[in-house]
């Protein structure tokens, strides 16, 4: 196995790491993470029911899996959608770029919510960053106002129009208030929570906002931030929590940031290295494997003024060495020998089938090709005038007589190898019967070519008309 492994391989995990622990830590809190965890399991056993010969049960699990992707791309939708936008590498130069908060007063912020925690008025405040959060917040009132203690705290009094709700503060301004938020999917939350706690953890699931939640029956203030609840002791604490969350960080800061998020997280972060790197062994196990296939030989680039006549074989033996566990099987390889005629001449050609003339799927290379020479027949090309012939069969009803079949065009062009085109003077139509006709009928008729290298230069069909005695 290591002698064939890359420089390649180590990327190929490394990237894929990535990738799995960015789905987990965005999922790790909701119903998606547990679905794709089942599948995972379902793809187990399908590997295991399929070395093991369960023909049955492996072809059930396989039609399953089709119907399951569809069936999630529905589902998780919304998921998949801001998975895609977390992704992609545009949206910091399309989307909007700062936030404005690191101008607002936080302590005095904090302050206000401790005072609100301390009277036992329920809030939940939701501080946009990055992400855009239009689609999940739902019913809210716009508002265009300055952030201040006194807003809020009339906002969230309780008989305010507005205090039943999340309030959206965006670029250091108050945008919405009486927003509903999405609940959280994640069934281990503990049952002392409210619909406030779930909706402020439901929005951390699905963006990267922070959510500050007040608990009208315990008094207390709580930090919501991807899916995870702090319950936060003092105002100070609050203040000192959201600054670098909402505060734009100076370049020095941002390089110790990546150094403490490579370092975050280490143990999750070295089970899915580990997990991608088993899978990786898994499907390269193949690795070095020779299959050999059958591929047809096909033609291009023939010299205008020359056909081809005979080729010997018609399909070479193609050697090829995997590189994946994942490649079909043999019987599966749809592979073919373009081979080019731009410098044949009339007479039989040895022509080399090489290794750049096979397109081998994706995990696979050419090693060898038997035979790798083949010859090619070629001959002149020659254009002659074919009398077209009416093919029939059956007999006319004993009323009718006909004296003559008539065919318009009577003659057609065609063109093929000169040996052949010398043993020909017409081309039959598609068979009439007879035994069918009515007087005066007219029927339409294709032509039939008289050799495989004969092309006939019309496509139309040719029209028959039974002449009357």
């Amino acid at each position: 196995m290591f002698p064939y492994f890359r420089p390649q391989d180590i990327a190929d995990i490394l990237i894929m790491s990535f990738l799995v622990y960015q789905l987990y830590s965005w999922f790790k809190n909701t119903k998606a993470l547990q679905v794709v965890m089942g599948l995972g399991f379902l793809v187990l056993l399908y590997v295991a029911t399929r070395n093991l010969g369960l023909f049955m049960t492996s072809w059930v699990l396989q039609e399953l899996g089709t119907v399951l992707f569809v069936l999630l791309i529905v589902i998780f939708q919304t998921e998949i959608r801001q998975a895609l936008y977390r992704f992609s590498l545009l949206r910091n130069l399309f989307g909007r770029q700062g936030n404005g908060t690191q101008l607002l007063d936080l302590m005095e912020l904090a302050r206000t919510f401790f005072a609100l925690a301390a009277e036992k008025t329920g809030a939940i405040i939701v501080f946009q960053r990055k992400e855009i959060l239009d689609e999940y917040l739902l019913h809210g009132i716009p508002l265009d106002s300055l952030v201040s203690a006194q807003l809020i705290g009339t906002i969230f009094r309780s008989g305010s129009p507005l205090h039943d709700g999340a309030i959206v503060i965006r670029e250091n301004r108050v945008t919405q208030a009486s927003c509903h938020l999405p609940l959280s999917a994640n069934p281990e939350l503990p049952q002392h929570l409210g619909t406030r706690h779930r909706a402020g953890l439901g929005l951390t699931e699905r963006s990267d906002a922070v959510v500050v939640i007040v608990s009208e029956e315990r008094g207390e203030v709580s930090l919501a931030l991807a899916g995870e609840l702090r319950k936060i002791a003092t105002p100070e604490l609050l203040s000192e929590q959201l600054h670098p969350l909402l505060a734009h960080t100076a370049p020095e800061a941002e390089k110790i940031s990546v150094r403490n998020r490579f370092f975050s997280n280490l143990f999750p972060k070295l089970i899915t290295l580990l997990l991608v790197s088993a899978c990786w062994l898994v499907i390269t196990a193949k690795q070095g494997e020779i299959v050999t296939v059958n591929a047809p030989l096909k033609f291009h680039n023939l010299p205008e003024g020359l056909a081809l006549v005979k080729t010997s074989p018609d399909d070479v033996e193609v050697q090829l060495k995997a590189f994946s566990g994942l490649v079909p099987s043999p019987k599966q390889l749809d592979i073919e020998a373009n081979v080019n005629l731009a410098k044949v001449r009339e007479g039989v050609n040895p022509l080399d089938v090489k290794n750049a003339d096979i397109r081998p799927p994706l995990g696979m290379i050419v090693t060898g090709i038997t035979p790798s020479i083949v010859k090619v027949t070629v001959e002149k090309k020659v254009r002659k005038t074919l009398a077209v012939k009416v093919k029939t069969s059956g007999r006319l009803p004993a009323r009718l007589s006909f004296r003559k079949l008539k065919v318009d065009p009577p003659t057609v062009d065609a063109e093929g190898p000169q040996h052949v085109m010398e043993q020909l003077d017409s081309v039959e139509t598609e068979e009439v019967n007879l035994s069918g006709m009515q007087r005066g009928a007219v029927i339409e008729k294709g032509l039939l070519a008289p050799a495989p290298q004969v092309r006939l230069l019309r496509e139309a069909p040719v029209v028959v008309r039974l002449g009357q005695d």
